[in-house]
C-alpha cells in the first residue's frame, strides 16, 4: 500500500514537468522548417497532437482538462494558419473553433452519450447486480465454475451495458463479498484469481461488441467520415465475437493455472449470493421496464441495416427518451445527472475532431508516409504489415490509460496509412483489425479505468495482474493474426 501511495505522489510530483514538456513538443513541432508537402495547419495539427498525446500518456491534467487546452490550442494556432482552400487568407479563429467543436456534431458521440445514460439506468435500478447474483448463484461453488461465471457475467453484461467500467463495477464487489464469506482476505489468493478473471473478461469483450466500449465508436466515427460507409452491429460481432469467445475459453485455463486459489469450493458463497438477492427484494416495476427496454435495444441493435433502416445510434436515442419520459421510464433527470460522467463524453469528442482535423489537414497523411513509409511497411505482405501495426499497438498502449484517447490518437494515422500502403484489402477491415488490437488492456492495471477500479480494491498485485496479461496478450496477438490469416479473410472483412 505504501509503495502504491508513493508511486501516486511521485507522479504528482512530476505533473508540472509533463506540462511543460508537452508545450515544449508542441512549440518545437510549431517552429520546425515546414515540409512543402504538409500544410501549416497540418504541421501545426501534430504539434497540438504530440501535445496531447504526452498529456494523454502522463496523465498530467485529468482528460477534460486536456481537451479544453486542446480545444483552445486548435482554436489559436490552425486559426492563425493559412486556410488550406485559399493559402492567402488566414482560417481565422472562428472558424478553426468550428472545427475544435465539430466532434459534439458527431453521431458517434451522441451514441456514447446515450450508452452511458444506459449504464446509469442499470446502476439507478441495480438490473446489472442482480442479473450478476442470479448467473453466480446458478454456477455453483467449486472455484472453477465460479471463474466460468464470473466469465459469464462479463459477457452477459456486455451486451446490455456500454460502459466497462459499469460491468466491473457491478461484478467485482460481488465476488470479494464471495470471497469474505468463506473467510479470506480480500487480497487472497482466491481473490486475486476472481476479480483479475472479471476485468480481463470485460476488456476481452470490449473486443467482441460494437456497443461493449466508447473507443469502438470513436474508430467507427473516423471509418464513417473517411470512407463513407457504416459497420453495422451484427457485422462488428460476426467479425469480433468468435475471436472474443475463444479468448474466453483461454482465460478460463489461464487464470486457474496461473493463479491457485486456497481452496476449490467456496463454502457459504451460495448461500451469501443467495441472501444478496433476498435484500434486493422481489424485482421491481422499473427494472422489468429496463428489462424490456434492454431486450428491444438489443433486437434493434442486432438487426440493423437487415429487419429495418435504423442506425445503432438512432435506437439508443430512442430508448434513452423512453428511460427518461415520465410513468413509463426508469429514471428522471435529477437521479441521471449524478451518475453521468459528463468528462467522458467532452473527451470523447474532443478527441473526434482533433482526429478529424488531423485528417483534413493531411496530418495524419504525412506522419504515416514518413513513419510506415520509412519501415518500408509499403513493400510488405499483409498479414506482416498487421502484425508489425498491432506489436506497435500493444507497446504503445503501455503508456495509455485510456483506450478512447488511444484510438482518437492512432486510428486517423491507421486510416491515412491505408492509402500510403494501397493495401490490396479491405480497407475498413485493416483499421477495424486494429481498432481491435487498441482495446488490449491486458497487460496493466494502468491499460484500462476498468482494471484502475478493480486494482483499487487491492484483491491483486501489479505482479499478479501481469502475470495473467502476458500470456493473454501474446495469445490475443497470435490470434488476431490467425484470424487475418484465415476467418477475416473468408468473410470478407480483408
Amino acid at each position: 500500500m505504501k509503495s502504491t501511495e508513493t508511486t501516486i505522489k511521485s507522479k504528482r510530483n512530476l505533473k508540472p514537468l509533463w506540462i511543460a514538456l508537452a508545450f515544449a513538443a508542441l512549440i518545437v513541432i510549431v517552429l520546425l522548417p515546414n515540409h512543402h508537402e504538409l500544410p501549416i495547419a497540418g504541421q501545426r495539427a501534430l504539434a497540438i497532437l504530440a501535445f496531447a498525446v504526452i498529456l494523454w500518456m502522463t496523465e498530467a491534467v485529468t482528460y477534460p482538462v486536456s481537451a479544453a487546452m486542446i480545444i483552445a490550442l486548435v482554436a489559436l494556432l490552425l486559426g492563425l494558419a493559412p486556410d488550406m482552400a485559399n493559402p492567402d487568407v488566414m482560417l481565422g479563429t472562428k472558424n478553426a473553433l468550428k472545427m475544435a467543436l465539430g466532434g459534439f456534431s458527431n453521431s458517434a458521440v451522441a451514441l456514447v452519450a446515450a450508452a452511458l445514460f444506459l449504464a446509469a439506468a442499470m446502476q439507478a435500478t441495480n438490473l446489472h447486480k442482480r442479473l450478476a447474483l442470479y448467473i453466480l448463484s446458478k454456477v455453483g461453488v467449486r472455484t472453477g465454475a465460479i471463474v466460468f461465471g464470473a466469465i459469464l457475467v462479463s459477457i452477459i453484461l456486455a451486451f446490455f451495458v456500454p460502459s466497462a467500467t459499469a460491468r466491473a463495477g457491478a461484478v467485482v464487489p460481488i465476488l470479494l463479498g464471495m470471497v469474505a464469506a468463506f473467510g479470506l482476505p480480500h487480497n487472497s489468493r482466491l481473490g486475486a484469481l476472481l476479480v483479475i478473471t472479471a476485468v480481463q473478461a470485460v476488456s476481452i469483450w470490449n473486443i467482441g461488441i460494437k456497443t461493449g466500449a466508447a473507443q469502438n465508436m470513436v474508430a467507427l466515427g473516423f471509418i464513417e467520415k473517411e470512407f463513407g460507409v457504416s459497420v453495422a452491429w451484427s457485422s462488428w460481432f460476426l467479425y469480433a465475437a468468435p475471436w472474443s469467445i475463444i479468448m474466453s475459453v483461454v482465460l478460463y485455463f489461464v487464470m486457474l493455472r496461473i493463479i491457485k486459489p486456497e481452496t476449490k469450493v467456496v463454502e457459504g458463497g451460495k448461500e451469501l449470493i443467495q441472501n444478496q438477492l433476498k435484500e434486493m427484494g422481489p424485482i421491481t416495476a422499473a427494472e422489468i421496464r429496463l428489462i424490456v427496454i434492454s431486450i428491444a435495444l438489443l433486437f434493434f441493435w442486432s438487426t440493423e441495416e437487415k429487419l429495418h433502416p435504423f442506425d445503432t445510434t438512432t435506437v439508443t436515442l430512442v430508448a434513452l427518451a423512453i428511460l427518461l419520459s415520465p410513468k413509463i421510464g426508469v429514471f428522471d433527470w435529477k437521479t441521471v445527472e449524478k451518475l453521468i460522467p459528463w468528462g467522458t463524453i467532452i473527451v470523447f469528442a474532443v478527441g473526434i475532431a482533433l482526429g478529424t482535423i488531423l485528417l483534413d489537414t493531411n496530418g495524419a497523411q504525412w506522419l504515416s508516409d514518413k513513419v510506415f513509409g520509412a519501415m518500408g511497411l509499403d513493400h510488405m505482405p499483409l498479414i506482416a504489415t498487421i502484425a508489425l501495426l498491432s506489436l506497435f499497438n500493444i507497446l504503445i498502449h503501455l503508456g495509455f490509460a485510456s483506450a478512447t484517447s488511444l484510438s482518437s490518437a492512432l486510428i486517423p494515422i491507421f486510416i491515412a496509412l491505408t492509402s500510403t500502403l494501397a493495401i490490396d484489402a479491405n480497407e475498413i477491415g485493416f483499421v477495424l483489425i486494429q481498432q481491435f488490437v487498441i482495446s488490449f488492456g491486458f497487460l496493466l492495471p494502468v491499460s484500462a479505468p476498468q482494471n484502475m477500479l478493480a486494482y483499487g480494491t487491492g484483491a491483486f498485485t501489479v505482479k499478479d495482474f501481469l502475470k495473467s496479461g502476458i500470456p493473454l496478450t501474446v495469445i490475443g496477438y497470435l490470434l488476431i493474426l490467425l484470424f487475418s490469416a484465415t476467418y477475416w479473410k473468408w468473410i470478407g472483412l480483408l
